[in-house]
């Protein structure tokens, strides 16, 4: 539905946004505008800055320099014209540019960030930057030069260059100069307030947007490599003994109990499980008999990430804050290191999901005591079967072993030693997005592996739920007899993984 009042509503600066919700309003699923309360503390905080002036009380960023120049005062007549030139001097950002939905979820960010009424930014401006949004005319922002502290300086400056008519857009499926675009529809450029510039550069929406898209991301993946996981396990002839409620009730881990649920769940009914019940096998290698443990530390990794990334959504993150008494509050909440830790952690929660992904695909490949033909294909010789989509995991989980690094374990001064301690949060996100997509592909060899390994148990079937699932994927790739050219098959294998349509299967079915 087109139409605003047909579309569910969100109240920017006073509702909670989750991940979910930013990422509805951002595909235009959800009506986001400005209520009255949002509207009235915008205007309570741009009438304490101009007090502030007017009193010529002595304020960071509103009658001084920035950064080491904070001593420096600026007379009333040049405050414009130092929030001008924060944008301008602080658009130093370099490499290809953010994907236009990133750059449009930092806009969203921003918005419910400055509607708070903290930031001391007009009413005008915010509106502005909401046309920005609402008409797709979404700024390029470069991926590299934020080093995550004092927020994101760098993409948040080249973010709101088009405020000031500068810089350019993606507008219409081109990217072309601000000022073609805002002439187009008959708009000035803006001339900044006192402390508009800083605010609007201050802040962790560049970090929050990578995070948005990795809790979302990382959570498909992680229901995809429990279904996928679990489909292994029939087709290697694995054990459910190590999923049981009563032996994982007495360690406790949440979500390591979600994981042994949602196993039990998917292997119920399954004649291939039965088949093998009362077989002389003791124990499963542990690709297969601690899916729990290892899916179940990374989904506990997700859940954190989560939380942490939706009390930042809500945050007033720029600087100096101006409280609800007018009184103007210099600190430190730009700083990214409460987001950067869990971006890390996740890192490190999504790689392992590929290892241990990698491990049962190399089990398939052999096929010991599963009743498979080695490398899934029955000529071999001739054919090399499934050995070479195993190669390409292997590099895929080795890339990502050198993306675990945690840049927030880093900290390069900057700013002639004012931002002594920074927190690399940007490079936080942007390399675990990275993993996120390898490991993507990983489960995507996983599910090509498996799914052939299922049509040599045949003509014994899995539980309902997989049973629906293997059928999903043969409508979409089809059991190989013979080599052909399978970078074709893992490219459909990764448009399964990212459809979703596996998860609606298992929900629907569950």
């Amino acid at each position: 539905m087109s139409d605003a009042v047909d579309r569910p509503s969100f109240r920017l600066g006073e509702d909670h946004l989750t991940v979910e919700k930013a990422l509805a309003v951002t595909r235009g699923e959800c009506h986001a505008y400005f209520s009255d309360i949002s509207l009235r503390g915008i205007e309570r905080s741009k009438r304490a800055i101009d007090k502030i002036l007017l009193d010529k009380k002595v304020v960071y960023g509103i009658n001084t320099g920035f950064g080491p120049l904070c001593n420096q005062l600026i007379s009333p007549e040049e405050t414009s014209l130092l929030q001008l030139n924060i944008l301008k001097s602080h658009s130093v950002g370099v490499g290809n540019p953010l994907p236009e939905k990133l750059s449009k979820l930092m806009l969203l960010l921003k918005i419910h960030a400055l509607a708070r009424g903290f930031s001391g930014v007009r009413v005008e401006t915010i509106e502005r930057i909401l046309w920005h949004f609402n008409h797709n005319v979404i700024p390029v922002v470069p991926r590299q030069g934020s080093v995550g502290a004092s927020g994101d300086l760098a993409p948040l400056a080249h973010l709101f260059l088009p405020l000031i008519g500068l810089g350019k857009v993606h507008y219409q499926g081109s990217v072309i100069p601000t000022k073609k675009v805002l002439k187009q529809f008959g708009l000035p450029a803006i001339k900044l307030g006192p402390k508009e510039g800083l605010a609007l550069i201050n802040g962790t929406q560049f970090m929050v947007a990578y995070a948005i898209h990795i809790v979302d991301r990382l959570q498909n993946c992680l229901t995809h490599a429990d279904i996928i996981g679990a489909m292994s396990v029939e087709a290697l002839m694995g054990s459910a003994q190590p999923f049981r409620e009563e032996l994982h009730r007495l360690r406790q881990h949440p979500a390591c109990q979600i994981i042994a649920r949602r196993l039990r769940q998917l292997l119920d009914g399954s004649e291939i499980m039965q088949s093998h019940a009362k077989c002389e096998r003791v124990q499963d290698p542990y690709s297969l008999r601690c899916i729990p443990q290892v899916h179940g530390a990374s989904l506990q990794a997700w859940h954190h990430l989560k939380e942490i990334t939706e009390i930042e959504m809500n945050s007033v993150t720029d600087n100096p804050i101006i409280l609800q008494n007018g009184e103007a509050l210099s600190g430190g909440n730009f700083h990214g290191q409460p987001i950067a830790l869990p971006m890390d952690y996740a890192a490190l929660a999504a790689a392992e999901i590929g290892n241990i992904s990698d491990r049962r695909i190399y089990l398939m490949l052999e096929g010991k005591n599963a009743g498979l033909p080695k490398l899934l294909m029955r000529n071999t010789g001739l054919n090399s079967g499934f050995m070479l989509p195993q190669y390409t995991t292997a590099a895929l989980v080795s890339e990502n072993k050198t993306l675990c690094f945690p840049a927030s374990a880093d900290s390069i001064p900057t700013s002639l030693g004012q931002e002594d301690h920074v927190s690399m949060g940007s490079i936080s996100g942007r390399k675990t997005l990275r993993i996120v997509k390898n490991l993507e592909k990983i489960l995507a060899i996983e599910l090509l592996c498996t799914s052939q390994a299922f049509d040599f148990h045949r003509p014994l079937k899995s539980g309902p739920i997989l049973e629906a699932c293997h059928a999903h994927i043969r409508q979409h790739i089809d059991h190989a007899g013979k080599d052909r050219v399978f970078a074709l098959d893992i490219k459909k294998a990764i448009h399964i993984i990212r459809s979703r349509e596996l998860i609606k299967i298992y929900d629907r079915i569950n």
